[in-house]
């Protein structure tokens, strides 16, 4: 593991000079790796793990036509790598339970009888077994559980990886019943392609994930940008001129400075008006909203999220529903200016198809 300095706080991380792919195929030479439910994280890490020498299956209801559909047009085949959650289950010596939060007491029952002496259960979030008095998701004590959590979509997973680099995923422990524990867990995050690896708990990493998902990563952002973007129009301003100064600007360029070196960096390649007013009214912002991060905070610790997952995201038809909320955003004035926008980028399919078949030789070996 090395020691690297993250503003003056030392943490250890995983990387892959320290645990290469060829040690973590050889921890994983003898598992047969299940991911159970193709939907969000599923297809990423089943297909990056493949693509690295794992010898991986599928598990997904039919019930569910269009995952089991994507799982079958990607190349797993009925029978052979594609089974029902049972059968998937009951082949696999590491689990890998990667259906929705909301879905997870659903399928737990589905999964557990086939969890026995000396095989691993794996999430990507904590969610399940931190609020395991909601989800009921209380494995046996003779197994190992393990955590793997990419900082990114199963999207942003699957496209980093075939771009030859990867996602930071933090890794967890928290029964080792094997004595390898530790080294399946690490084993599987280089498999899927993660760029390091950096230890936490459970408890953490839910608590730091509901916050970043309902703040500054989705929830926040989103709020902002409907904000600043309503401001100027009711003052006059085109919803081209307020779409490219709400979100094109920060996504085509500002994000990408910050990604390179910093916000500072970002700065100090900015006018010098720019950085004067940001600077100036950054204090504020902060100030406006850190009572609001509080509230959140104190939501996702009282469990107060969790309940609210649970109740709205398990339903039967809580993804119509969902559909109809998402239609809202997609229909707004301000996201029919995006999708304007998007269309008038002439290279952004090329660059797309570019990303997608790229890092084919050598993905995530270094």
């Amino acid at each position: 593991m090395a020691k690297i300095d993250f503003g003056g706080v030392v943490e250890t991380v995983v990387t892959r000079k320290e645990f290469s792919l060829r040690k973590a195929q050889q921890v994983l030479k003898k598992e047969i790796v299940a991911v159970i439910g193709y939907g969000v994280q599923g297809p990423a890490q089943a297909l990056n793990m493949k693509e690295n020498g794992v010898n991986v299956i599928v598990g997904q209801s039919k019930s569910y036509p269009k995952d089991w559909e994507r799982a079958v047009k990607d190349g797993w085949v009925p029978g052979k790598t594609l089974f029902d959650i049972e059968e998937a289950a009951k082949r696999a010596t590491i689990i890998q339970m990667l259906v929705a939060d909301g879905a997870m007491k659903m399928v737990w029952p589905r999964v557990k009888p086939f969890l026995t002496a000396g095989k691993a259960i794996y999430f990507s979030h904590g969610f399940a077994y931190v609020y395991r008095n909601l989800t009921s998701v209380k494995p046996p004590a003779d197994i190992d559980v393990l955590l793997v959590a990419p900082k990114g979509s199963g999207t942003s997973v699957r496209r980093n990886f075939l771009a030859g680099v990867g996602i930071n995923s933090s890794f967890a422990v928290a029964q080792d019943a094997t004595g390898r524990a530790n080294d399946r867990a690490i084993a599987l995050g280089i498999a899927i392609g993660s760029g390091y690896l950096f230890p936490t708990t459970f408890e953490n990493e839910v608590t730091s994930d509901l916050v970043g998902e309902r703040g500054v990563l989705m929830g926040a952002l989103a709020g902002i940008m409907e904000a600043q973007y309503d401001v100027l129009r009711v003052n006059g301003h085109s919803p081209s001129e307020a779409f490219n100064e709400t979100v094109e600007e920060l996504t085509q360029s500002l994000i990408r400075l910050v990604d390179e070196n910093g916000m500072d960096w970002m700065y100090a390649n900015c006018s010098a008006t720019a950085q004067r007013g940001a600077l100036d009214w950054k204090p504020k912002f902060k100030k406006a909203t850190l009572p609001v991060f509080k509230d959140l905070y104190k939501a996702v610790k009282s469990q107060a999220e969790a309940r609210r997952v649970m109740k709205t995201c398990g339903g039967p038809n809580y993804k119509q529903l969902l559909e109809v909320e998402l239609a809202v955003m997609r229909n707004s004035e301000m996201w029919r200016a995006g999708q304007a926008a998007r269309d008038l980028r002439p290279h952004e399919k090329a660059h797309s198809n570019a990303a997608t078949a790229a890092g084919v030789k050598g993905r995530g070996k270094n």
